[in-house]
């Protein structure tokens, strides 16, 4: 069974960096999955979608509103899929997920719709 788990959510202060984990397990990113990105939830606000990563390729897609602030990236030799967050904001206080897909979705955008497998998230809050 296919699972996703996050962490290294926390609390920091505005501009303060964070990093993001997602461990899966019951597949291998390079073997089953063609698409990870990661997401986050405001309370109120719809699920939103940051980064997006294509496992065959390597191309990346960012939301404009974490461009040049957010990494999307993977450990060498294993298959953790982190999110390297910078000069965190108080608006980028959310839940945060990981999702995955069988599918190369990257030039479709990052829509939650498409993305199959979800972790249960990790709370990242950003005090002023």
């Amino acid at each position: 069974q296919v699972q996703l788990v996050e962490s290294g959510g926390g609390s920091v202060q505005a501009g303060g960096s964070l990093r993001l984990s997602c461990t899966p397990s019951g597949y291998t990113i390079n073997n089953a999955f063609y698409s990870m990105a990661w997401f986050r939830q405001a309370p109120g606000r719809e699920r939103e979608g940051l980064a997006a990563v294509d496992l065959v390729d390597w191309q990346t897609l960012y939301a404009d509103s974490v461009k040049d602030r957010f990494i999307i990236s993977r450990h060498n030799t294993n298959v953790i899929l982190y999110l390297e967050m910078s000069n965190l904001k108080p608006d980028d206080t959310a839940m945060y997920y990981c999702a995955a897909a069988q599918s190369r979705l990257i030039r479709t955008g990052i829509r939650p719709s498409d993305y199959k497998y979800w972790g249960q998230g990790t709370q990242v809050t950003v005090s002023s």
